[in-house]
Formats: C-alpha cells, structure tokens, sequence
C-alpha cells in the first residue's frame, strides 16, 4: 500500500467512526425526545440516519478491505449485493436531504399552513416516493447487470458489464439516467428551496432592520455601546441565513460532485483517471454520511438540548448510584483507627 491509499485508507477508517458515533447519537436524540419525534421533518432525518448507518456498515467496510488487498472483497455475489445497496441508499439519501429542503421552505414561505401542509401522513408519503425511486434504479441497475466491483473506486458500485460489448450503451445510458434523477435533480431542488427561503429570510430582516433603526432614532438616551450591540445584531442575523443555505448546499455539492463528475467522465475511454483521484473522490461521497448528522440534526436547538437532557440524567444517575452504595462501616467493615 503506497502513501496516497494509506491515506485513503485511513480517511476511509475516520469517516466510519464518526459517522456511526454521530448517526446513532441521533437515533439516541430521536428515541429520547417525544418533541423531535412529533415533528414531520424527525421523520426526513430518520431515514436519512438509517440510510448514513447501512451505507457505514455495509459499503465502507468493503471499500476497506478492497484497499488494504487491492482486490475485490468477497465474491461477485455479496459485491452486487452491496453494488445495490449502495446505489439505493445514496439515491435514498440524496431524495431525503431534498425532502428536507422542501419541508423548509413550506415552514419559511407558509409559516401559518405549515402544520397543514406537512404532517406526518404527508411526510409518510414523501418518504415513500423516495423508497420507491431508489428501489427502482437498484432494481434497473440488477436487470441491466451494472453492478459489480470497480477498481478505479475500490468499492462495490455502478460499473460497467464486462462480458457483453451491447451492454456498454445501456450501462453510459443508465448512469447518465441515474446521476440526472438523483444528484441533479436533488441539487436542483436544494437550490430552487433554499434560495426562496434565503429571499425570505432576508426580507424580515429588512423589516426587522427597519423597525430596529426607527427604535434606535426614537431612543436619542440610548447609550452608544447598547446601540453598537443592536447594530452588530442586525449584521449577524443578516449573515445567519446564508451561512446555513451555504453549508446546506455547499456540503451537498463538495461530498457529492466530485464523485459524480469523474463517473461522469469515466464515460468517455479516451479521458484518462487516475485511481488514486477515484478513491478519493469516493471518499468525499462517504464522508457526506459523517457531515449529514451534524448539518442536519445535532447543531440545531432541539438536539443540542436533548444530548445536554441525556448526559444530565445519567450524570445525575451517576451520583446517586454512588450516594446509595454503602459505605464501608455499612457493610460491617472496621477501617483501621488512626491514634
């Protein structure tokens, strides 16, 4: 193993840890809070934890040992196994980031029909659109024989069939089909949602911003610290929207457009690809498992405040398993008399 799969190797490894540690951390949340649990958008995050933990434990392992032997792990069997498993959870879990989006924007543009709008049956039937999709490329991709072990990825993927040269124009058509309705389409709907609840957002600012300055004009007593703190609140708030819209998408397009691009390229024999380049960009698409739980969950509110809920009670747990355990004279113990 050179440098660069060591490397890989090891970012691979990372990506693991940290994706299992955090996704069941907001199962955890999920199962301990009855406030996430009521919520339609808990459900959106449900799957999209479900879909982070299998691809974890199912795909990346594989992606290990193909690097440290430099072959295919397992048989051709498990490999197409695990081909179909992961083509149906990124696609799964792409359609939940976007199902996210658009839940989004129904609570920012209708804030009033929000709970009209957006319960749990019409979650329920959203997700249900997204099982079926991915089931249906999964399934396509099986029929047409277009999973198997990629070497250029050291993963058990999309690849192409090797014993019929007429299966190269379906395998070019289905992959462009397949990156066109899950990648493209999700990032087209990220764009289109959060960019209307970005020209939302910003227009309460505006009437905040103007309220606040009418407020500061009436004040003239106000002393000038308070009113450089209101000031410095307006900016803030000004900056919070985009920087979340910015993390949503820009994480979406850094973890996933490298990799699509280069499957895109692959397509064309005379582009050349370095190996080390397409284990990377693999890797980028995995670490999206490890980013979801925190962009999407554990930096907000309501989770913060559980995991503080959790640790609390078993901290006070703690202590008062100690306070009960009885003290060595309890127990009939004699400690030795210091004269």
């Amino acid at each position: 193993m050179d440098p660069a799969e060591a490397l890989v190797f090891s970012l691979v490894l990372v990506i693991i840890v940290v994706s299992l540690l955090s996704n069941a951390l907001v199962l955890i949340c999920f199962a301990y809070s009855p406030e996430i649990r009521k919520q339609a958008p808990g459900l959106f995050n449900l799957n999209l934890t479900f879909c982070n933990l299998l691809l974890t434990v199912a795909n990346m392992p594989l992606t290990l040992a193909a690097l440290a032997s430099r072959a295919q792990p397992g048989g051709d069997a498990l490999c197409q196994a695990a081909g179909f498993l992961e083509t149906f959870l990124s696609t799964n879990s792409m359609l939940s980031m976007a199902a996210l989006s658009i839940d989004r924007w129904v609570a920012v543009v209708f804030p009033l029909r929000y709970h009209s709008k957006m319960r749990h049956r019409d979650a329920a039937l959203v997700l249900g659109y997204t099982w079926a999709h991915s089931i249906s490329f999964s399934t396509a991709a099986t029929c047409l024989s277009a999973l198997g072990y990629h070497r250029l990825y050291a993963a058990c993927t999309l690849a192409a069939p090797r014993e019929r040269a007429s299966g190269r124009t379906q395998f070019v058509v289905f992959t462009v089909l397949f990156h066109a309705f899950s990648f493209l389409l999700s990032f087209i709907v990220l764009c289109v949602t959060y960019l209307k609840v970005l020209k939302v957002a910003r227009f309460h600012c505006r009437r905040i911003d103007v309220i606040t300055m009418q407020t500061l004009v009436l004040l003239v007593d106000i002393h000038p610290s308070v009113r450089q703190r209101c000031l410095e609140e307006q900016r803030r708030r000004r900056q919070r929207a985009t920087k979340k819209i910015s993390t949503f998408i820009g994480t979406f397009m850094l973890c996933f457009a490298p990799y699509v691009i280069t499957r895109i390229v692959e397509l064309f024999p005379a582009v050349p690809i370095s190996p080390h380049w397409g284990a990377v960009s693999k890797c980028l698409a995995y670490s999206k498992a490890a980013c979801d739980p925190f962009v999407y969950s554990l930096l907000r509110y309501q989770y913060r405040k559980t995991c503080g809920d959790i640790v609390d009670r078993l901290l006070k747990r703690h202590r008062s398993s100690n306070e009960s355990r009885p003290s060595p004279e309890g127990r009939g113990l004699s400690l030795p008399r210091v004269e």
